[in-house]
């Protein structure tokens, strides 16, 4: 979108730096609201989510899935001679489908007359009333500013991203052919699903992890389960280990590893986190961090009045819908202030935001895990039910892992849900709705399970607190 010099200069009532999962859903809730709304992105609307991360992530993850599943066919009665990746093709339909989508986005902007900014924030001046926001070739000014600026990849100080043999997760993304092996350095969210994604695409794939589990926030249980099904799957992983150097040697990249071993690969992919973001110069005021994150209280708000942050910025849930609801809720605020509404926003309990990693076998969880709930109450309770005892698992052929629920025993609340298996991305939404809601085990009880389908795994995990689960032994 072009704006005129006139256009350039007008005021605003929200101005939103940053046009990712969290800017983008604030600015057209704002509109919802009928509130006058900017929104500045340097790039494309989407943010990393959309453009480089969740999205193009998940469409690879469905190749890799139904590559797999063609290679079994065969067990379902079905001969699929030799199966084979057009990986050219693979890369193009997963530009499609990030094009189709951020298209979607823009074209929403447009039809709700929503401004953007395709610039770089450079500076926010406070003035007496209201702050500016500045570009290399802008000046607005708004009452409200919400920083949305997301977070990038971290890097290792002996392996810096030269986007070529040593990526990042974007660089990744961009890559064309597939390599013969492929290292992933860090088995966090993001390591681990580009490791599975790859090995179940042909590629021989070592995971090298610093801690001594997989997906270390997540309950040990499912951390020990996912190990076995990705090594089960061809995987290697070090775990315990540290990068301490490397060398490249003709078109191979050498790991020296603190384990004592060396690792040879094509591509490295560097997966050990986030950083939060925010490269914007602020005078006349001063905005307080808290390490390289922004510092916000329980509304969101900054140390300046009227600042907002949101999103990967906050560092308090690097996730894409935790932005988005944080800016939901930003909205929410801003529009009662405008109305002059005294009403008390319910805070966001981050804990039971559902966490998702798109691994084969896919995890999914929320609330608290065995050891937090151990830490938490004098007693817990835990129910467990395998989706090998599952007919709808058993008709896809998909049998592998498990629901392990966790209740406080004093208050009989469900307090934690942890799902390792066929769809747990999709079934732990359940489980964020139960646990978000204070439910007790005997409300959960009252609720009645289609048959066949993976959710009865769900109730019997429920049921199995009192054990009381039907198809268990």
């Amino acid at each position: 979108m072009n704006f005129s010099q006139e256009e350039r200069l007008k005021n605003y009532t929200v101005a939103i730096i940053g046009g990712g999962p969290g800017g983008y859903v604030t600015a057209i809730r704002l509109k919802q609201y009928g509130i006058d709304v900017v929104v500045f992105e340097k790039e494309r609307l989407g943010g990393v989510c959309l453009n480089w991360g969740c999205i193009p992530t998940k469409t690879l993850v469905k190749v890799a899935d139904l590559f797999s599943e063609c290679k079994q066919a065969c067990e379902f009665g079905i001969s699929l001679q030799n199966p084979k990746i057009n990986y050219e093709k693979i890369f193009n339909r997963k530009n499609e489908v990030v094009n189709k989508l951020v298209s979607g986005v823009e074209f929403i902007f447009k039809k709700r007359n929503i401004p953007v900014i395709y610039e770089k924030v450079t500076k926010i001046q406070q003035n007496d009333e209201d702050y500016t926001i500045l570009t290399e070739n802008s000046q607005i000014n708004s009452k409200y500013v919400i920083l949305a600026t997301g977070s990038v990849p971290k890097e290792l100080p002996t392996l810096i991203f030269d986007s070529e043999n040593i990526l990042s997760s974007k660089d990744i993304l961009k890559m064309e052919t597939l390599p013969e092996k492929l290292a992933v350095v860090g088995g966090g969210v993001i390591g681990c699903e580009f490791a599975s994604i790859f090995s179940q695409l042909g590629l021989q794939v070592e995971i090298i992890e610093f801690l001594p589990s997989l997906v270390n926030t997540e309950d040990i249980e499912i951390s020990k389960r996912l190990a076995i099904a990705l090594k089960k799957s061809g995987i290697k992983i070090h775990l315990n280990t540290a990068v301490e150097g490397y060398k490249k040697i003709n078109d191979k990249i050498h790991l020296m590893l603190s384990n004592g071993k060396t690792v040879v690969t094509n591509k490295v992919l560097i997966s050990i986190g986030r950083t939060p973001q925010c490269n914007i110069e602020f005078i006349n005021c001063y905005l307080e961090n808290d390490g390289s994150a922004i510092k916000i209280d329980n509304n969101f708000e900054t140390n300046l009045p009227n600042i907002f942050a949101i999103g990967d910025v906050t560092g308090k849930m690097l996730l894409a819908h935790t932005a988005s609801k944080q800016g939901l809720i930003t909205a929410e605020i801003i529009r009662n202030e405008l109305e002059g509404n005294n009403i008390k926003t319910e805070k966001l309990i981050y804990e039971n935001i559902p966490r998702c990693t798109f691994t084969n076998p896919e995890i999914g969880s929320v609330g608290l895990t065995e050891r937090q709930a151990r830490d938490k109450f004098e007693e817990i309770l835990i129910g467990k039910f395998p989706f090998t005892a599952n007919g709808k698992a058993l008709c896809l052929g998909n049998t592998f892992g498990f629901v392990k629920t966790v209740a406080d025993k004093e208050s009989q609340k469900l307090v934690g849900m942890h799902i390792i298996g066929p769809h747990a991305t999709e079934l732990i939404a359940e489980g964020a709705i139960l646990i978000s809601n204070g439910v007790t085990i005997k409300e959960a009880e009252k609720i009645v399970y289609a048959h066949p389908t993976l959710s009865e795994v769900v109730a019997e995990s429920i049921e199995d607190l009192k054990n009381l689960a039907i198809h268990k032994i």
